[in-house]
């Protein structure tokens, strides 16, 4: 154990605020309609917490931590955190570094000699920044059959070492689950230790996060949560998922109260050196830093990191002007920890806080939706392209359903299907130079010309109800992402985790097709008409198993 963490810690120990130190009683209220919306809607089962300056603002337990045994979530439930663990081994990765143990600008070859001819040029600061160009293994044909299989680190980095680079590293950034596989993978090599025992004695115990480490199925662990997934009749069990897959990308589970622990550490000075924790926070490319993204939010700074997997989806965002900590953990697939994140932290700094059923439409004159037509940058390669249909204005971002936008003002949208507003931004002559996509955070898009490719025609043909019937039911795409098949007399719909219901059109008896996006889907059948599975022809062919 680092000894300035060790007397650091001793004297000053890491005590979790009482929650008798109150908030302004309207701003409470204000968070507790927040996370009874998403609630009542079936869109939440979890725990939030959101503390500011020291003291607890929020601190509850929402839904059900078990639905067969109606056990109430609370702030003691310990949640799969996902994608939230990436920031964990960033930070063993700077202990590391500050032991003289690696340097971030080292050669990933330094330590796997026999490491492919391709990652010459990786150090271990590409696969911190998601900068590396190795391939994604999640986004693997096969990753969902080996989903529920145990393996080791060594047989994971096997799954894609051999894999052509998507492109030279440090030259773009692409979320890889495979760059924090491989980062746990080296720091047991170089610490000697196992990862999960290396976090144990380094982060957890130190920092008295006595409900937090490395999840297991196997082992009996006190006040977890079950975790589950959107079906057609409500939450259903969630797949299984061996947690040696996702490893040092995702494995960890935890509480709202440990996070908060995490967080006064991380920032408070308690674990890294500060050059340390501003590496950790600085952003290299995307918004992204070491383990955690760094943006802003209505020009508010917030380093953050969200996650999924099987059954669970979860937020962790700090605003470090205003030592402000909001963590929302759920239970149940979808994309409202991050929406009611967002929510809490407007709600806690005194700013607006509308929820979607709150919103009112106004009519807004067509020349003036005829200014905001046209196409908007929002990132390499992702357009937003903005239509008008009469006085109903439309928009549809690369290879996503369109949607329509409703005006709540001349330049203020926002959309019922999701959580998310557009505010376009205009000249003097009432067309929009830009727009501002909020959806967990502020996302700027510029106008650019040129017009985005729309979906080919197709041709229509009626199926029976009884070949459709043998489609109904859900699909594993990827780890947490469930596409949800049902039939509504002779209609077919589908739902994706987090998405809206689209309806799919017949141009086979097996083949399929969306009018909202350039996408479509062909179902694997059995001798009885039972699918087993499909594949999603889009941007790719994506095959995805049966699993209810």
């Amino acid at each position: 154990m680092n000894n300035r963490i060790l007397r650091s810690l001793l004297t000053s120990l890491l005590v979790l605020p009482a929650l008798a130190q109150a908030p302004a009683p309207e701003v409470q209220a204000r968070m507790e309609q927040v996370l009874q919306h998403y609630t009542s809607h079936h869109e939440f089962m979890g725990s939030a917490l959101v503390a500011r300056e020291g003291k607890v603002l929020l601190s509850k337990g929402y839904g059900s931590a078990n639905l067969e045994w109606k056990i109430p979530n609370s702030p003691a439930t310990k949640f799969r955190l996902g994608s939230i663990t990436k920031q964990f081994t960033a930070a063993s990765i700077l202990l590391l570094q500050e032991r003289g143990k690696l340097s971030l600008q080292d050669p990933v070859k330094k330590y796997l000699p026999d490491a492919p001819a391709a990652w010459d040029k990786v150090t271990i600061f590409h696969l911190l920044t998601h900068t590396s160009g190795i391939p994604n293994f999640t986004s693997f044909p096969e990753y969902p059959s080996l989903n529920a299989l145990a393996t080791t680190p060594e047989k994971l980095v096997a799954r894609f070492r051999d894999k052509s680079l998507e492109f030279q590293p440090g030259e773009k950034w692409a979320y890889s689950n495979s760059g924090y596989v491989l980062l746990g993978y080296l720091l047991e090599k170089i610490s000697g230790q196992g990862y999960a025992a290396f976090l144990q004695q380094n982060l957890f115990d130190p920092l008295g996060m006595k409900d937090s480490g490395y999840d297991s199925s196997t082992m009996i662990l006190p006040a977890r949560a079950s975790g589950y997934a959107p079906g057609p009749e409500g939450p259903q069990n969630a797949a299984y998922a061996h947690m040696s897959i996702p490893f040092s990308a995702g494995a960890l589970y935890s509480t709202t109260e440990d996070l908060l622990r995490w967080e006064q550490a991380l920032f408070g000075g308690k674990l890294l050196k500060p050059e340390s924790l501003k590496q950790m926070t600085t952003p290299f490319k995307s918004d992204y830093g070491l383990g955690l993204a760094v943006h802003a939010v209505k020009g508010h700074k917030v380093v953050e990191h969200g996650g999924g997997i099987e059954g669970f989806n979860t937020q962790l965002s700090y605003y470090p002007d205003e030592h402000l900590a909001v963590i929302v953990l759920g239970n149940l697939n979808g994309g409202a920890p991050g929406a009611i994140a967002e929510k809490l932290a407007a709600a806690a700094l005194g700013e607006q806080v509308v929820l979607p059923i709150e919103r009112k439409e106004v009519v807004v004159d067509s020349k003036i939706l005829e200014g905001y037509v046209g196409n908007y940058q929002l990132a390499p390669g992702v357009i937003g392209t903005v239509t008008r249909e009469g006085g109903r204005l439309f928009g549809q971002l690369t290879d996503q359903p369109r949607f329509e936008l409703f005006a709540e003002s001349d330049r203020d949208f926002f959309l019922k299907a999701v959580d998310a507003q557009v505010t376009f931004e205009v000249d003097a002559q009432g067309r929009a130079s830009r727009l501002v996509l909020h959806q967990n955070g502020d996302h700027v898009a510029v106008r650019i010309e040129g017009e985005m490719p729309l979906p080919k025609a197709r041709k229509e043909v009626a199926v029976a109800a009884k070949v459709l019937d043998g489609y109904v039911g859900q699909y594993e795409l990827a780890p947490g992402f469930i596409m949800t098949f049902i039939r509504e007399g002779e209609r077919f719909f589908t739902q994706a985790t987090g998405q809206p219901k689209c309806e799919l059109f017949a141009e086979g008896d097996r083949d399929f097709f969306l009018k909202v996006v350039n996408a479509q889907i062909t179902f694997e059948v059995d001798a009885t008409g039972r699918a087993t599975g499909l594949v999603l022809h889009q941007g790719g062919d994506h095959p995805a198993k049966r699993i209810d």
